[in-house]
């Protein structure tokens, strides 16, 4: 008889519902599921689903959750599994999408769906999934609250840039009521700030490294808080990779024989890092040299300005990162050291490419140079 390794329940939610999927792994690689069925998105049924869950995997094995990160309507289910002790993993649609392409499954429906992230569960270790914390939470809240108001701003805005430029006269009682929209926006968002700032303020150890990270000239609090809600404080990045994919500013490439596709980011990622991290990439390649010979040289080689940009966005981020992790000060004065024997450990820029020197012709290696003198290292004092 077959060893059993470990459960697996696929879970694909929808506001009103959830349906639901046991499935077991054995040791020679074979899934066979136990038991389906659908349940009401609500805490009553959330219970059901527990007691549910308990009688078909009797056995004294792990019991793996996976779903999909569908809006919000998973946090509820997800929250209440993580505090009962529950292994859990959410993963993102686009992945779930092109696994389930993957074992060859043509029909989408909310039950083949959840069938196939129980096998995906059983087949793939994932990451665990730990929910946002309060902090975090309402910090998220606040910043993303403030992106929607300048974000109507801008509308409004544009409507009366439309109305003022128009050929014929126009309705006064629409102008001031635009007017009195913007007024009204440009309120909120002053108390939208404040609040920021007072929430920011509420615990010391956060207010000192935001304070340390602000130092870069170009980088502001709100700039730096939402970064710190969209990634929860960095708590489960483990490298710069997988922050950088986390954003979307992984670069991928589309080049097969003699074809040579573009190199560009992905953009699957949180829209709102990138977003808030766009109009200070400007400001920061204007007053810090490091970032502005890293604009220069992207720009260069591309002659695309948005490209040297884009670079400047994901090395800010990457600084934001190791400061916040290693509590460290940016001190822009640290540049004594340079070299081109210094490591990249702190920027890799998918962007970049190192240039190639051959050495001596009895030798038939290649010595690596890296495309800039100064360091990346002396961007603060370690």
């Amino acid at each position: 008889m077959n060893k059993l390794l470990k459960f697996s329940v696929g879970i694909d939610i929808s506001k009103d519902k959830f349906d639901a999927c046991v499935s077991v792994i054995d040791d020679q690689q074979k899934v066979t599921i136990r038991a389906s069925r659908t349940f009401k998105n609500n805490f009553k049924s959330f219970k059901d689903f527990l007691t549910w869950v308990n009688r078909h995997c009797k056995q004294d094995l792990p019991v793996y959750h996976v779903m999909e990160a569908t809006g919000v309507y998973y946090e509820k289910l997800a929250i209440l599994l993580f505090n009962n002790q529950c292994l859990i993993s959410v993963v993102l649609p686009g992945k779930s999408k092109y696994y389930l392409k993957s074992i060859g499954l043509k029909t989408k429906n909310d039950k083949i769906d959840a069938k196939g992230l129980s096998r995906m569960g059983a087949e793939q270790k994932l990451d665990q999934w730990e929910p946002f914390s309060k902090y975090a939470y309402s910090l998220r809240s606040l910043t993303r609250q403030n992106e929607s108001l300048n974000n109507q701003k801008t509308v409004l805005i544009n409507k009366l840039h439309s109305i003022d430029n128009s050929g014929y006269s126009n309705n006064k009682i629409i102008v001031k009521q635009l007017k009195q929209f913007v007024k009204l926006i440009d309120k909120q968002l002053s108390e939208i700030s404040k609040e920021i700032e007072e929430t920011i303020n509420k615990d010391i150890v956060i207010k000192e490294k935001v304070d340390r990270i602000c130092k870069v000239k170009g980088l502001g609090l709100l700039t730096v808080a939402t970064i710190i809600a969209e990634t929860n404080g960095f708590i489960l990045f483990k490298n710069q990779r997988q922050l950088v994919s986390y954003s979307g500013y992984d670069a991928i490439e589309n080049s097969s024989g003699k074809h040579i596709g573009k190199t560009k980011i992905s953009k699957k990622g949180n829209a709102h890092i990138r977003r808030i991290l766009h109009m200070p990439s400007f400001t920061v390649t204007k007053y810090e040299p490091h970032f502005k010979l890293l604009y220069e040289r992207i720009y260069k080689r591309t002659k695309i300005k948005m490209k040297g940009y884009v670079a400047v966005q994901k090395k800010v981020l990457i600084l934001i990162y190791t400061l916040w992790k290693n509590d460290l000060e940016y001190d822009p004065n640290y540049n004594k050291i340079s070299g081109n024997d210094e490591p990249k450990l702190l920027f890799s820029l998918g962007f970049e490419k190192s240039e190639k020197k051959v050495a001596l012709k009895k030798s038939k290696a290649t010595l690596d140079k890296l495309p800039c003198k100064e360091s990346p290292e002396v961007l603060f004092s370690l």
